[in-house]
């Protein structure tokens, strides 16, 4: 049987809580995969995840053959083969989003560094903090050349899950029958959607739902749909964040089926007039050990070109805002 070794920070956490009962059951590498977890947090916040170690225990997972808590990161990032960088500062009352973006900063220059130094040689990390687009760029450039761009991934899959489960509905349809509908560009506000290439039950998308509420309602919502599940719960998407991170380590661990893309935000290489160096979301493919593709020769019409330009201009716009970190 083989073996994981897992660092998740911010570790006491509400969408790291839901995670680790997932990633212990072997949901995220597999029923065949034993996992060593590694709880990493802030020195205030090691109680917390004493209390989250015991449930770990209580679970009486099969496979978890290894479990820690530290707020060292030299400890807990040590030889780590996954890193999930969960733990960011949450926005604050009067927050823009830039002051978030430098308040975030120096977190991930740390934990980059950290990765760089003691992390297994094969390490992938995917940042999952917020703005996770840009905490990505700063924690991959603070890693330097030891820990390759193929190597880092932000999640966008939350937004993926987020539009098929919509277009699902709004066409009677099955989650499961909506395909090829990927997220482009920043984990924001400005995100895209692209529904153009997307199909639900075989056939294109924009013949089973209107262009209309496609590039118009359908669109707004995906973006805002975070702020919306924050009006209601008084707190953020925790749950189905956890869902969309199993399922961002699932489709890069797992080959990708031949109908199908998925989204992540990697380091871009040029596709697609993205600025080469920029962390954005792209469809991608994997071959299932870890690595992907970005997918090439995807037709954009001017809706979704108009959309890609604006998120990939408030991306250069937070890279310029972090530039003495990289």
């Amino acid at each position: 049987m083989t073996a994981v070794r897992v660092a998740v920070t911010g570790a006491s956490g509400q969408v790291a809580y839901s995670i680790f009962p997932r990633i212990a059951a072997g949901e995220m590498f597999g029923k065949d995969v034993e996992v060593d977890i590694r709880l990493v947090d802030i020195p205030p916040m090691i109680e917390k995840t004493k209390g989250v170690m015991m449930e770990l225990e209580d679970g009486a997972y099969p496979l978890l053959a290894g479990l820690s808590a530290t707020s060292d990161r030299m400890i807990g990032f040590k030889d780590a083969d996954w890193v999930l960088l969960v733990g960011s500062r949450p926005r604050g009352p009067g927050m823009e989003r830039n002051d978030l973006i430098g308040a975030n900063g120096p977190i991930f220059v740390d934990d980059g560094k950290a990765i760089a130094a003691v992390a297994a040689p094969g390490v992938r990390v995917a940042v999952v903090g917020n703005p996770c687009n840009t905490n990505c760029l700063i924690a991959r450039a603070a890693a330097g050349p030891k820990v390759p761009d193929d190597r880092w991934s932000a999640m966008t899959r939350l937004d993926q899950n987020r539009a098929r489960s919509l277009l699902a509905a709004k066409t009677g349809a099955r989650v499961r029958d909506v395909k090829k509908l990927v997220i482009w560009g920043n984990h924001s506000s400005t995100l895209l959607p692209e529904f153009g290439n997307a199909t639900v039950g075989g056939k294109p998308a924009t013949a089973a739902a209107e262009k209309g509420w496609l590039e118009g309602d359908f669109v707004k919502e995906v973006q805002g749909r975070g702020a919306a599940i924050i009006a209601a719960r008084g707190v953020s998407s925790a749950f189905s964040a956890a869902q969309a991170v199993v399922d961002h380590v699932k489709s890069l661990l797992t080959p990708t089926p031949a109908d199908d893309w998925f989204s992540a935000a990697v380091v871009s290489d040029g596709s697609y007039g993205v600025p080469k160096g920029l962390v954005s979301s792209f469809p991608l493919r994997s071959t299932g050990n870890g690595g992907y593709e970005i997918v090439q020769g995807v037709a954009l019409d001017a809706f979704a070109k108009g959309k890609l330009d604006a998120t990939v201009a408030e991306l250069q716009k937070e890279r310029d805002v972090v530039k003495d970190l990289l």
